[in-house]
């Protein structure tokens, strides 16, 4: 029975870590209420299927060795859990990294309004295309990623092992590096653009004097900018497939 419990205990663990960072299911926006009971109902899923660790049938509650032992069991599901919701937080981040570049070009960085799913300070366009991802992410079943990446750990990573620091470190660093490379390859055909844009005000400078570029310049750039987001729209859609592709390659399933 003890060993049972610890079992359960130390898929909790694991699945709470995991549940704290992940996007979509670790927002404030989701209610206490309902993070508590997925957590308990995917927990006791997976002790079905997840084997036993070794050794934990003979543990002892009234000994001291044996509840240090279990302390540091409980902190290695820990570490698996929340690095395994960093990788997938930082993957998530690319569409929302990609907006943010974009409205920098558009000069609407003082721009800030309150996100609704992270209850944190956000610009209004990468907000809206936030939204629009997760929605798209959401209808493509994509949270069944999240729920397939936390089971096949279990595989990578079996149950009461010491954390593999360099492996999740390597998957967190790899992961962070994707997300910069994918944010700007994303924002990549947008910033050609305002490139393009800033050129020609320049040319307009020259061969017109007198032309007040500056009051020219935020509107067209503004206009710039929705115009390219909107087209910048079916992109996101794709992305979601990337973002299978991106989990099975970082980590070690």
């Amino acid at each position: 029975m003890l060993a049972a419990l610890l079992g359960f205990i130390l898929v909790v663990t694991r699945v709470s870590g995991f549940f704290l960072i992940v996007p979509v299911f670790g927002w404030p926006a989701v209610p206490v209420q309902i993070k508590v009971a997925a957590i308990v109902l995917i927990s006791l899923f997976l002790t079905t299927v997840v084997p036993t660790p070794l050794g934990i049938d003979v543990v002892d509650a009234d000994s001291l060795r044996d509840t240090i032992r279990v302390v540091v069991l409980l902190a290695g599901e820990a570490t698996y859990g929340l690095a395994l919701g960093l990788i997938a937080n930082l993957l998530f981040a690319v569409v929302k990294l990609s907006a943010q570049i974009v409205e920098q070009q558009m000069g609407m960085t003082m721009a800030e309004v309150l996100d609704p799913l992270t209850g944190e300070s956000a610009r209004p366009l990468s907000g809206l295309i936030e939204m629009v991802f997760v929605l798209l992410f959401l209808s493509a079943n994509g949270h069944h990623l999240f729920l397939l990446v936390l089971t096949k750990s279990y595989a990578a990573f079996p149950a009461g092992t010491v954390p593999t620091i360099p492996i999740l470190s390597e998957g967190v660093l790899v992961a962070g590096s994707t997300m910069l490379i994918a944010g700007l390859r994303l924002a990549a055909p947008m910033l050609a653009a305002f490139m393009v844009l800033m050129v020609a005000l320049a040319l307009l400078a020259r061969l017109v004097p007198e032309m007040n570029i500056l009051f020219i310049s935020m509107p067209a750039r503004i206009g710039l900018g929705l115009i390219m987001a909107a087209m910048f729209l079916p992109f996101i859609n794709g992305y979601v497939t990337e973002l299978a592709d991106w989990m099975a390659k970082i980590l070690p399933l």
